[in-house]
């Protein structure tokens, strides 16, 4: 084959490779009803009670986007509970209202483990007793720590998932895997070209979240290209795509 059909074979197979998850996550998560903004935000039942449960908990969520965003994108935040505390704090950082100076960074907008305007919460990381409330201290010293209170771009970040990462590497004893379609997790703070990944079990190579590599024993190995995630992971045996996510072990 001369060298412009192989140039050509490859444009399609890639064009193939990134639009055909796509098109498929549109499908499965159309919905049809009422307006984004009436959808559900109750509580998902997750969370345990703060008032019957007196151990510490910290859990980390994600859930599809809002509107277009959710068809390659999910949004993500922690909650914590100290032992004893009668209620949760919940950390997240979201895009809506900062362009008239509202932080990025938000506390307690809602429950621990809300929907997410319609859409149910995935539940990454559940930890409770002892030895958690060291592990809330380091989050909380890493929230505060975090470079972007005050600043939000939806792509390539930072953005919600830029600070979910962020916390992540902060804290390695999460060994927090988040999902392929977590998009912004791969922003680098400050542009750096080289870092640990948001499990802190590998490394990661990543051009201002634009294009990188991940190697690492939770989340496998990730190819990062404009932002969307391919991969393998070895661990939990699933391939990572755009849009559609996992598709293998959960």
């Amino acid at each position: 084959m001369p060298r412009r059909g192989w140039l050509r074979l490859a444009w399609w197979g890639g064009l193939a490779l990134v639009g055909l998850p796509v098109i498929a996550s549109c499908a499965l998560l159309q919905r049809e009803g009422e307006p984004w903004w009436l959808a559900r935000r109750d509580p998902s039942g997750q969370a345990p009670a703060a008032s019957t449960t007196g151990e510490a908990v910290l859990q980390v969520y994600a859930a599809r986007a809002a509107r277009w965003k959710g068809v390659v994108g999910v949004h993500t935040w922690i909650a914590v509970k100290p032992s004893g505390a009668p209620s949760y704090v919940r950390y997240e950082v979201m895009g809506w209202g900062v362009d008239r100076g509202v932080p990025a960074l938000r506390v307690n907008r809602t429950g621990p483990d809300n929907y997410w305007f319609g859409s149910r919460p995935q539940l990454l990381v559940d930890v409770r007793g002892e030895g958690v409330d060291t592990l809330i201290a380091k989050v909380e010293a890493a929230v505060r720590a975090y470079p972007y209170p005050r600043s939000y771009r939806t792509w390539p970040g930072p953005n919600s998932n830029t600070f979910t990462a962020y916390i992540g590497r902060a804290v390695p004893e999460l060994r927090l895997d988040l999902p392929p379609t977590a998009i912004g997790k791969d922003y680098l703070p400050g542009g750096v070209p080289a870092g640990t990944s948001p499990s802190g079990t590998g490394f990661q190579l990543s051009l201002f979240g634009l294009t990188g590599l991940l190697v690492a024993w939770e989340e496998g190995v990730e190819l990062n290209l404009l932002g969307l995630t391919f991969g393998v992971d070895v661990k939990d045996p699933a391939l990572k795509l755009p849009g559609l996510g996992r598709l293998g072990r959960p």
